[in-house]
Order: structure tokens, then sequence, then C-alpha cells
């Protein structure tokens, strides 16, 4: 995978609104995972664009009523069957991660990188999510390489609030295809 201005060459690119520019000299150095579906359980659709571009229909489904009024994004979104959707360049702040604490700083949106999963927090993810997961990583990893050293989970920065990815999210299977890779590119 190449980036070029921030995103992804070859992937789908819908652009959300929901971002702004990071605080100066502030450069991405976490990666935050995520899982989402809209409604809860299900996958596919159209729901999960329009909700991170600002267009969900409150009345599609009873629990949007709920949601359609957020402002809110992610990077990356990657489907279950590995297509990859990018909603804001890399080198800008998408609005993911909320009140957040990570390693002592707040407001992890400043410098981390959101990248969703579709899924739940108890469905296992497909081989093709940790796939594409995995090449991302890397391609981040060569932009941004403190990346390499603080990737984490949407429940470890915000506990008191969100559950994902869950412990369906096999972390040490993501952990070790990512050095695996990290470790093929430097021979």
């Amino acid at each position: 995978m190449q980036l070029k201005n921030g995103w992804l060459v070859g992937v789908k690119h819908v652009p959300s609104p929901h971002f702004d520019c990071r605080p100066e000299d502030e450069t991405p150095s976490l990666l935050v995972v995520h899982n989402i579906s809209l409604p809860p359980g299900e996958f596919g659709g159209p729901w999960i664009d329009a909700l991170f571009t600002g267009k969900l229909d409150a009345e599609a489904h009873p629990y949007f009523a709920g949601i359609a009024h957020l402002r809110v994004s992610a990077h990356c979104l990657i489907r279950r069957d590995g297509e990859i959707v990018q909603y804001v360049p890399f080198d800008k702040r998408a609005w993911h991660a909320g009140v957040s604490l990570y390693q002592g700083r707040e407001r992890c949106n400043d410098f981390s990188i959101g990248i969703e999963l579709e899924g739940t927090d108890t469905l296992p993810y497909t081989d093709k999510q940790y796939q594409q997961l995995t090449a991302i990583t890397d391609t981040l990893v060569r932009a941004w390489p403190a990346i390499a050293d603080h990737m984490t989970g949407h429940c470890d920065i915000a506990p008191e609030r969100k559950t994902d990815p869950g412990p369906a999210f096999d972390w040490a299977r993501f952990r070790h295809s990512v050095e695996v890779t990290s470790n093929k590119e430097m021979k």
C-alpha cells in the first residue's frame, strides 16, 4: 500500500466533513482500533458511510434516531470482506476517540489514527480484516514509525465509555502479523 497526500492509494475514498487539522507540530503516533456495525450487529449497507459523512437518516432505523446528530468519523473502515474505505487523510484529525487518555495524554484524536473494523465486540473478525489491518498498519508505520510501539483499542483509551474492539479482537494475532510484515521488509 502507498500513501499520497495522506490518502491510501487504490482504496475507496468517501471524504468526511468531520475532521480538522491536528495541533501544530503533532504527527500520528498512536493507532486506535475500533469496531462498528449499523444497525448494531448488522453488516453491509450504506449506514457507516452515511454516519461518517453526516448524512445518516434518523428515520431509516429506530437506532439511528439517537446517533444521526453525531459529528464523528474515522480515518478508515475495513469491511467484513476486506474492503477498505477511507474517510479522512491520516495527517488530519478524525473525530473517532472522543474523551480519551493514552499513557497520560488526553485528547487522543490529536495524535492518533482511528481504524474501524466492521464488527461487534463478540463476533470474530475475518481473516481479510486482519490482513488489511496489517497492511494499513505497515504503511502507517513506514510513514510514522512511533505507531509501531503504540497500538491500542478504543476500550483502552476510553474504558468508562467504550468496549470496542472487544474480546473478539485477537491482539496477539494482529501484533504478530505486524511484526512478521515489518521483519520481512527489513530484510
